[in-house]
């Protein structure tokens, strides 16, 4: 078995146009390819979308019961699949249901005799569940026969500022974070990277990483700790209906240009107070980028055993205030830092319009 990576994401949403608008307006993604009845996909609505190596797949239910319908119904627009790459879905797919693994769907073939794509689905945690894919042949076709792809999806595309998938950051009920975390190690051979009890005034969360053994694949597990005061990661498991991702993180080689470039075409980020870079100068002496450009955007800077990270949140862009994005950039680290979970955790509670030291003491 060998996990090679993230093939991609699916969000289940409302309306896939009006997502894909957002995401293609906001961030520079591009539509791709679509799928539908007329591609052999009944009772849904796709569309491909794509950025750097970045591939998200927005999938609208057309029919009551079909799992997108049903899905946004409990949870609303979130991602429902991260799609793991393999180079031999059967054989992967076998070893992790032997392993306790649930089988959403058996090995499945798309071939037009060019690319020939194999996939299966099993469970992943809540409801989010993990395609297994195979890929062969030119990468310009996404699902042989069920995606029709764009004339121009092969076309080089200048200026982009995202590469790839960094991490996903999961919410999980209390009591579960060591569950979920064990699942992930045996049956998808991951290891735990990382481990970390935060505490922000009344509030507190545990948080392991887990991560794939090609490191291409890296979960952030998260539950609260229901001896605390509840905060957002109870938020998010409330309005969310149960476990799930709560954001994605986009890693890019410029966080300051991606920042300011996405910020004008309207994207809203966490702010961040401005004593946080007072502080900084004489917490890390040397850092790589200016800190009077990090202190105009609210970018947060960090370090591991291995280099320097930098990271900002997006405000939340859904309904029920769950989902948001991540934008990350490293020189080197290779694992998370304690300041900027804090800090980003202090930073998602000033949006929600709150403080989590204030009401510590209300």
């Amino acid at each position: 078995m060998n996990i090679l990576g993230i093939d991609h994401l699916e969000f289940y949403v409302g309306d896939a146009r009006q997502a894909a608008y957002f995401l293609c307006n906001a961030f520079g993604f591009r539509v791709t390819g679509q799928g539908g009845p007329q591609t052999g996909l009944p009772g849904q609505r796709s569309l491909l979308l794509r950025h750097g190596d970045i591939r998200i797949v927005l999938t609208s239910g057309l029919v009551a019961d079909h799992p997108a319908t049903i899905y946004v119904g409990r949870h609303g627009d979130g991602v429902a699949i991260i799609a793991l790459a393999t180079d031999d879905v059967a054989e992967t797919y076998t070893e992790v249901v032997r392993r306790g693994a649930t089988s959403v769907a058996p090995p499945a073939v798309f071939d037009n005799g060019e690319t020939r794509v194999v996939m299966a689905t099993v469970s992943g945690f809540g409801d989010v569940t993990h395609h297994l894919v195979e890929r062969h042949g030119p990468r310009s076709e996404f699902l042989p026969g069920a995606i029709l792809m764009n004339a121009d999806a092969d076309a080089p595309r200048e200026g982009e500022l995202l590469e790839v998938i960094d991490h996903a950051a999961i919410c999980v009920p209390a009591g579960e974070i060591a569950a979920t975390s064990k699942y992930y190690q045996e049956v998808f051979d991951f290891s735990e990277i990382f481990e970390e009890y935060i505490e922000v005034g009344g509030q507190g969360m545990d948080s392991k990483v887990v991560q794939s053994p090609s490191t291409e694949v890296t979960f952030t597990l998260i539950e609260p700790d229901t001896n605390r005061r509840p905060g957002q990661i109870d938020d998010f498991l409330d309005w969310h209906a149960g476990a799930g991702v709560q954001h994605i993180a986009f890693r890019t080689s410029d966080i300051v240009t991606a920042v300011r470039t996405f910020a004008e075409k309207g994207v809203g980020f966490l702010s961040t107070p401005p004593a946080y870079y007072d502080a900084l100068a004489q917490r890390l002496t040397d850092i790589d980028l200016p800190i009077d450009d990090l202190r105009k955007l609210g970018v947060l800077v960090d370090t591991d055993h291995w280099g320097e990270m930098y990271q900002i949140f997006t405000q939340s862009m859904h309904v029920r205030r769950t989902l948001f994005l991540e934008l990350i950039e490293r020189h080197g680290a290779l694992t998370f830092g304690t300041s900027n979970i804090k800090a980003l955790y202090e930073a998602k509670e000033r949006e929600l319009g709150r403080s989590a030291l204030a009401n510590a003491t209300a």
